[in-house]
């Protein structure tokens, strides 16, 4: 076998593992919505083909590896599990199926890269085969907390820059005549296309409060559920609201041009931000090659002229 065809193989290994990874994330994050469209009609239930069941699959696959990392109490309460719900991951395997495949990477890429190692002939002894090897297994270990940061990132980025046109119909609605229960069921209901996760947030609200929970605990779950600082301070806005007996679409008003002006801000933050970004790769990589552009001509005749006359053989 040569050494293409074991990188062919590292390679497909590596694809494989991502596609696993992210079809995971994608159906752990539709599979609350279904399950929400299933209690309220919407869906017909059908558990042979449940995103749920290739979750239990999968867990039952990691599960002999998720043993050797997985806590042994407390991962349900855990500030992992609280990543995972800002993630919008829900099942109730995903904790086992992320320690499974953090193991399953930490020990299959070390064992991947000696085989190819191995097979291709490479001189690579001593401590510069037990770097790489362990290099391998730091990168499968910290592979999966990546992915997870990036979910949540885009999750709460989904969420920021639709929550004020949310507030804008929710305020319009509350106008209108509806209270605040309807009024969030009716943003769900029309920002389901345009941001499917606040859609789901908002229904599950719904869900809480028409099981009997507080309305602050269930905003303050919202909040949580989110990791949002928009969201947390909506939350704290309708509770304070609700407290002192003051309007709560002029204060949903107020709260949406707020979130509007913080978000033009972060904008022109990071606009501001982009002169020291440019600022290494200019000197490091534009400034030398347009420098030896210009420059170069001009010391080569220096070169030609100069350095016979100071030497006298001119």
């Amino acid at each position: 076998m040569s050494r293409d065809q074991i990188l062919v193989l590292v390679l497909v290994f590596i694809a494989t593992f991502a596609v696993v990874i992210w079809l995971l994330g994608r159906t752990a994050a539709n599979s609350g919505e279904q399950r929400l469209n299933q209690v309220l009609g919407n869906e017909p239930v059908d558990a042979g083909v449940a995103p749920e069941f290739w979750l239990n699959q999968l867990a039952k696959a990691t599960r002999p590896l998720a043993k050797l990392s997985v806590p042994d109490e407390g991962a349900e309460s855990s500030a992992l599990r609280r990543r995972f719900m800002n993630a919008g991951i829900r099942a109730a395997t995903a904790p086992l199926t992320y320690f499974g495949v953090k193991t399953g990477l930490a020990l299959g890429l070390p064992m991947i890269a000696f085989f190819a190692l191995t097979l291709s002939g490479a001189a690579v002894q001593g401590i510069n085969l037990m770097s790489l090897l362990l290099l391998a297994s730091a990168t499968g270990y910290y592979l999966p907390n990546y992915w997870l940061a990036k979910a949540i990132a885009r999750r709460q980025l989904e969420i920021v820059e639709n929550f004020p046109d949310s507030l804008d119909l929710m305020t319009v609605c509350m106008e209108a005549g509806l209270g605040t229960e309807a009024a969030m069921n009716k943003v769900a209901e029309d920002m389901v296309h345009k941001c499917p996760e606040l859609s789901e947030e908002m229904r599950l609200v719904n869900l809480e409060l028409r099981a009997g929970a507080p309305r602050d605990k269930a905003l303050r779950n919202l909040a949580m559920r989110t990791g949002v600082e928009e969201v947390e301070g909506f939350v704290t806005m309708i509770i304070q609201a609700d407290r002192f007996g003051t309007s709560i679409a002029q204060s949903l008003r107020v709260h949406s041009d707020t979130v509007r002006t913080r978000r033009r801000q972060k904008a022109e933050e990071a606009a501001a931000k982009i002169p020291l970004k440019l600022l290494f790769p200019l000197i490091f990589c534009i400034f030398p090659a347009l420098m030896l552009v210009i420059m170069g001509p001009a010391v080569i005749q220096m070169v030609r002229v100069v350095m016979p006359t100071m030497s006298g053989t001119q």
